[in-house]
């Protein structure tokens, strides 16, 4: 979705579109609806005051699987935002070694580099294939640059050819091109205990800008030199200091950091062990969401009009264990409600991206027809919550284990026993006969995700 199109998108309908994916959560939607409008109406606002609306931070609170991750990912596509999911617990205090909190910063403008960066490939494809197409043709049938009758007849064969290679009629037919090989490509290095692997990276880039490109020689099909040859142009014509100065500032003014199992890091008053590290990550933590600069390879970024939205199951800690200078910093709490029997349903039914309309999509590549009774989805629904009320609660991820549990018989007779044009329906009868031994059997870890 571009950025006119989100322009227009009130409050009401991004909860609209994010209720084609997912169901339920109706206040969580509601806030993180209002977020993304309040960064429409910050950048539209006056000047001297755009600079002083800082972002309402979220803290998404709810169990596993009641969509606190969707939310939030689906946000940043209705947005065109760049967005980095990164999980607090992976994040050690500064002088450890492990990832430094400052790296989620860095992902989320890699995310943003390659966001703009295939924006702008988009723009000059049509170019870039022109050329290309002249590059191949001039492997083909090389022009004659003297004023001969052999150049007329030599120019009307190109003109054959060119619309052969349009059409796609050479694309089987192999020849020989020089690609361009960065010099460093083959560096390998190890990282340092503390280095982070961005650092990594840019030195490695450095040391292949300074060893020369080389070319090599490969025999490809004229539809993989095509491919391989538009990368190379495409590449050519992005203006990368143009991308990199777009890209920092959709990062800066768009961008959404999505910080998952927060509820990690957060201490319970004790003054030992563990808890000293985890007090130490909320506190490097701490200025990247209040509003720091930020070193990147790419350049300097600053953090205070990000979108932090943060999430957790708090089981054991609660937000209240979390340094009040943090509390502080996501003044909007929403908790998220545990999934019911009907709305395991509707999503069985209801959502895009469905289950079962993926196992539909996935059997119809096989031309076998798969379709799903009502009954059926109710039997389902009924099953998974069942499930995660006696066993382990793990939200709508249990309805996965339910299905594959239910199909997996056929997706293993597909094609050899069960061939191409066959219909397989889905009852309620069926989904109790297959799923009688997962009823039955209390000890569900060999089914838990």
């Amino acid at each position: 979705m571009n950025n006119n199109l989100q322009n227009f998108l009130t409050p009401r309908q991004i909860v609209a579109e994010l209720d084609k994916y997912i169901i339920g959560q109706k206040e969580a939607k509601k806030n993180v609806a209002i977020a993304l409008r309040n960064r429409w109406r910050r950048m539209n606002s006056h000047p001297d005051m755009r600079q002083e609306i800082v972002p309402n931070n979220i803290l998404l609170i709810g169990a596993t699987g009641v969509g606190k991750t969707e939310i939030a990912r689906r946000l940043a596509k209705i947005a065109d935002a760049p967005f980095a999911k990164v999980e607090a617990s992976k994040f050690t205090e500064v002088g450890y070694v492990g990832r430094d909190v400052e790296s989620m910063v860095r992902d989320l403008v890699e995310q943003s580099i390659n966001m703009v960066k295939t924006q702008q490939k988009e723009k000059v494809q049509l170019k870039a294939l022109e050329t290309v197409e002249e590059t191949i043709l001039d492997i083909l049938i090389p022009p004659l640059h003297e004023d001969t009758e052999d150049n007329a007849l030599n120019e009307r064969t190109r003109d054959k050819f060119r619309q052969k290679l349009k059409n796609g009629e050479l694309d089987d037919k192999k020849i020989e091109i020089a690609i361009q090989q960065n010099g460093g490509s083959n560096v390998s290095m190890m990282t340092p205990p503390g280095m982070d692997d961005m650092t990594m990276i840019s030195i490695q880039e450095m040391i292949g800008g300074i060893v020369p490109k080389r070319e090599k020689k490969r025999k490809v099909s004229i539809a993989e030199a095509r491919k391989i040859l538009l990368d190379e142009e495409t590449s050519k014509l992005i203006d990368m200091d143009e991308v990199k100065e777009e890209a920092l500032r959709k990062a800066e003014n768009a961008g959404i950091i999505f910080i998952d199992e927060i509820d990690k890091i957060a201490s319970k008053g004790n003054t030992g062990g563990a808890d000293v590290s985890r007090q130490g990550v909320q506190r490097d933590l701490l200025p990247i969401v209040e509003g720091s600069s930020v070193n990147t390879k790419y350049g300097v970024i600053k953090t205070d009009h990000i979108l932090f939205i943060a999430a957790g199951a708090f089981h054991i800690s609660k937000p209240s264990d979390l340094i009040p200078e943090l509390q502080g910093r996501f003044p909007i709490r929403v908790e998220l409600q545990s999934l019911t029997k009907d709305d395991f349903y509707h999503i069985l039914k209801e959502p895009k991206n469905a289950l079962t309309k993926q196992y539909e999509a996935m059997l119809e590549a096989e031309n076998v027809k798969i379709s799903f009774q009502d009954e059926a989805l109710h039997e389902i629904a009924e099953i998974a919550f069942q499930l995660n009320l006696e066993v382990e609660n793990i939200g709508a991820r249990r309805l996965h284990t339910v299905m594959s549990h239910l199909l997996n018989d056929f997706l293993f007779d597909i094609p050899d026993i069960i061939g191409a044009n066959a219909i397989i329906v889905i009852n309620a009868q069926m989904v109790k006969d297959r799923l009688s031994t997962l009823i039955k059997n209390r000890d569900l870890s060999q089914y838990i995700l």
